[in-house]
């Protein structure tokens, strides 16, 4: 990957790594986004007991791992391997398809300015980690919004051909998460009571999450966004909010999420 990000992932992050040594209690591996080393101790490479830890993982093989601990001053990186879930990792292998369309944009882009991919690269690489977590989500910006490029200052000598590529390979799209609050109270003015929390869940996600009836007390959430990150943190704000809400009321409120 030609992009890297800059500093340490967080806490909770997941990370594409590829795994370069594999020890008897432990397997070191290379992030591939970021240029820094992680390691996997035997107990976070899956659960249960583990006869032979080759049988999970192997030199060279891509792995979706989970940040646990990073330590900055010595450089040391904990991750989890059995931490993630399916939808985890493939929503994490999504996200790096993603960045493998936005080089491969760049590579069309730079033939057609007759230029090798890393020379333009170079010329635009500097501007967009200063602002973005990724190439790609740059590129679905300037997608979007005709000024992305002036705004970061870039050559209109390259923005212009790097521009056309962009919107014929980029789409704006966008994801949808789904959860269920079940809700029950005895006061007399439940109905209202109701009415007020999912007005406050409307509220705290500022318009941006749907909410339908299904029956028995239960109200379906769903959020569409440009990508999980943020459509997670729209269904929190609301579903903390209405439960939140709900609680003060003498309610009592439960809210899951819906399996994708």
């Amino acid at each position: 990957m030609l992009f890297k990000k800059q500093g340490f992932p967080e806490e909770g992050d997941l990370v594409l790594c590829t795994v370069t040594s594999v020890q008897f209690h432990s397997v070191f591996v290379d992030m591939d986004e970021y240029g820094k080393n992680g390691m996997i101790h035997i107990s976070e490479v899956s659960p249960g007991r583990i006869r032979n830890i080759r049988d999970f993982v192997k030199e060279g093989k891509k792995i979706v791992c989970k940040v646990l601990r990073i330590n900055q001053e010595k450089g040391y990186i904990d991750l989890s391997l059995r931490r993630v879930n399916e939808s985890e990792k493939r929503r994490k292998i999504d996200e790096v398809k993603r960045e493998q369309n936005a080089e491969k944009i760049t590579e069309l882009a730079a033939g057609k300015l007759g230029l090798k991919t890393e020379e333009l690269y170079k010329e635009i690489s500097e501007k967009v980690v200063k602002n973005y977590s990724s190439l790609y989500r740059f590129f679905e910006d300037v997608s979007k919004d005709e000024n992305a490029m002036a705004r970061l200052g870039i050559d209109k000598k390259y923005s212009n051909v790097l521009e056309d590529t962009i919107k014929q390979r980029i789409k704006p799209s966008e994801v949808e998460i789904k959860g269920r609050l079940k809700l029950a109270t005895f006061e007399p003015d439940g109905v209202e009571i109701i009415k007020g929390c999912l007005k406050r869940a409307e509220e705290s996600a500022k318009g941006r999450v749907s909410i339908n009836y299904l029956g028995s007390g239960m109200f379906r959430f769903m959020v569409k966004a440009p990508d999980y990150k943020e459509a997670e943190k729209i269904m929190k704000n609301a579903s903390d909010a209405a439960v939140s809400f709900f609680a003060k009321h003498n309610g009592t409120a439960e809210f899951s999420r819906e399996s994708e």
